[in-house]
């Protein structure tokens, strides 16, 4: 009998469709693993189950009766509990205090002190990390020891769910070892373990069975011994024909004109620890790869963002080691953010306001703007990007959201760089927008701009680009041409133990 089951679970957020179908059965005792691509549903799935937020349709029952908790503190009560992707410490708070949270050991209503002490003492013991001071600040930890902080909150609840969403991102080897010797004893305990995580030599290593989530619905499930990395994989990617319509025929690679950036053995700690390419004018180069790989701190650091080392050449000469991103802007380099709410925008402000941050020199005069010059010139890209129920001077938060990233998009093209960093141009965005997105990077390089775009849609990367590298474990591999990469290679390259893994 199963512990948990799930049939047809959907959830929407606005027009973005999350979760489409989702059917899943855990029993007590299983280490079960959640598998896709990124934006497949795997993280939603999980706050549904730990109370985040309703399904807007399908069951869901817990222990043979109906679940549905009103929060994430009902979930836990019940007995599932989340370990999240990013932290959730209170840094204020010490460490035992984080991992008592919301279960404080008390008697006639005073807190037992003693006991919570305890309780933290043993638990890190468990984990292998004695050296945890118990009586700090959560906050002043190494991030990987906040990571353990995380996990033992979960172990104190006595659950019988765990849900672990990419847990080991922020973890040692030694302390991963620790942490699946923790998994085994709690499935030969009877708990049940719902494990996300890209790298499938560790979901092997803990997990009996799977189920494979693409396109926000479950599409395959079995015993993990019964398939094969390259299996998985298939049912991960497998959109054989897609695309056609969306990005157009894709043709030969776009012959490269002039060396624009260069980037020699590019260093920004802890997430990027060598990267080195060429970007070219008239070009889309794709960097693909998993959240957490580095991909985005890549950028960063090329924007001035983040601390960095190695060599950076733009046009020929040699970029400063303490660039800012202002300087970079100066040197004709622009940067999209995949945060678009926000560091992409400036929410309050008008279309307008926004479409001309970055180039607000031409529509001034004598240090004032000229709102007639700015209103007409947002006018011409709300045109040209089709963003709808716009006008310049609406604020930009009643936007939707797909208008709202075309928004940030759009104060690029008034800004007219030379060479766009763009970072996951068109997440969270419905099809419509990212047609329009996809046309206006190939009409870009068409007119002789260099574009570096980061991409975790593989159809995208393979859509829109003209060559392809994939950052693995802060390493970059080095850039071919697209038609020398399949989703099945970029996968494979992502979650390999060596960086660099022949495309095909």
């Amino acid at each position: 009998m199963a512990l948990l089951e799930l049939k047809g679970v959907k959830k929407n957020f606005g027009a973005t469709a999350a979760l489409t179908g989702v059917d899943l059965e855990i029993a007590a005792g299983e280490v079960h693993a959640l598998i896709g691509e990124n934006g497949a549903g795997k993280s939603t799935l999980l706050n549904i189950l730990s109370g985040a937020f309703p399904p807007d349709s399908g069951e869901l029952h817990f222990n043979s009766q109906p679940y549905s908790p009103r929060g994430p503190a009902e979930a836990r009560v019940k007995g599932i509990v989340h370990i999240h992707q990013e932290l959730s410490l209170c840094p204020h708070l010490t460490v035992a205090e984080n991992i008592s949270l919301g279960l404080e050991p008390s008697r006639f209503g005073l807190l037992q002190r003693d006991a919570m002490l305890r309780r933290a003492r043993n638990l890190l013991e468990d984990f292998g990390c004695t050296h945890i001071n118990i009586q700090a600040a959560a906050g002043s930890l190494s991030m990987p020891d906040q990571q353990v902080v995380e996990i033992c909150r979960a172990l104190a609840s006595r659950s019988r769910i765990i849900l672990m969403d990419e847990p080991t991102s922020s973890l040692t080897r030694h302390s991963v070892e620790q942490l699946f010797r923790l998994i085994r004893s709690l499935r030969d305990q009877g708990v049940a373990v719902i494990y996300i995580s890209h790298f499938l030599e560790e979901v092997r290593e803990v997990a009996e069975r799977f189920t494979v989530l693409r396109d926000s619905k479950s599409v395959a499930t079995g015993e993990l011994s019964t398939v094969t990395d390259n299996q998985l994989i298939a049912h991960m990617v497998g959109r054989e024909g897609e695309g056609a319509d969306l990005f157009g025929q894709h043709s030969a690679p776009r012959p490269r004109g002039e060396l624009l950036l260069e980037v020699r053995n590019l260093a920004s700690p802890p997430k990027v620890r060598a990267a080195s390419f060429e970007l070219h004018r008239g070009e889309v180069l794709g960097i693909g790869g998993l959240v957490g790989a580095g991909r985005t701190e890549l950028v960063r650091a090329l924007f001035g963002l983040a601390p960095s080392s190695g060599d950076v050449t733009l046009r020929g000469a040699r970029v400063k080691r303490n660039a800012t991103s202002a300087d970079q802007i100066a040197s004709g380099v622009g940067y999209l953010s995949e945060d678009r709410k926000h560091e992409g925008l400036y929410l309050q402000l008008s279309v307008a306001d926004n479409l001309t941050a970055t180039g607000s020199s031409r529509i001034s005069r004598g240090g004032w703007i000229d709102l007639a010059k700015q209103g007409s010139i947002s006018e011409k890209i709300i045109s040209k990007l089709n963003i709808r129920s716009a006008r310049p001077e609406a604020p930009v938060v009643r936007l939707s959201g797909g208008n709202q990233q075309k928004v940030a998009f759009g104060r690029l093209l008034h800004q007219d760089p030379e060479i766009l960093l763009l970072d996951e141009p068109t997440r969270g965005i419905d099809i419509r927008s990212k047609t329009d997105i996809y046309r206006e990077i190939r009409r870009l390089a068409d007119s002789g701009k260099a574009i570096l775009t980061i991409s975790s849609y593989l159809p995208e990367l393979l859509g829109i680009c003209d060559r392809i590298a994939v950052m693995a474990r802060g390493v970059l591999s080095p850039a071919r041409n697209v038609a020398d990469w399949t989703p099945h290679s970029i996968m494979q390259t992502a979650i390999s133990e060596t960086p660099f893994v022949e495309a095909r």
